[in-house]
């Protein structure tokens, strides 16, 4: 998978998708429910960004709590000890856990396994700092 495109359709086909345009696609992944928690989703927004005007790259990002819900110092401490694909950044008012990977000669395994990663990351910490599922 080398381009924008073949990971787009790879995602349409493959996620319940709730935004499409261009260059972002925003999907919805869903954990739980079991015998102890309730079901919880993480939006994840999947966006082509353009490094040095000449190489694609793909940025898996989603929110996890406002600025003002949370201790920035003592998110970036748990996120420091316990995670260990993405980082943390705030986009406007929100809170984000991030990651970013090149599209040349992108492997599926390459995009799936941090999607989930940053996935599950940001559910925990929007679980522990938050105590809501609003993302």
């Amino acid at each position: 998978m080398a381009t924008w495109g073949d990971l787009a359709t790879f995602i349409r086909q493959s996620y319940r998708v709730v935004r499409d345009s261009p260059d972002e696609i925003r999907i919805r992944i869903s954990f739980g429910p079991d015998e102890d928690t309730e079901e919880r989703a993480q939006v994840m927004i999947i966006a082509r960004e353009i490094l040095d005007q000449k190489e694609d790259w793909v940025q898996i990002a989603t929110p996890f709590a406002t600025v003002d819900q949370v201790d920035l110092l003592s998110v970036l401490e748990e996120i420091g000890n316990t995670i260990v694909v993405g980082g943390a950044a705030v986009m406007g008012q929100h809170v984000v856990l991030r990651h970013s990977l090149p599209l040349i000669n992108l492997d599926i395994n390459e995009f799936l396994d941090p999607l989930e990663l940053v996935a599950g990351a940001a559910e925990i910490l929007e679980q522990t700092f938050t105590g809501r599922d609003d993302y």
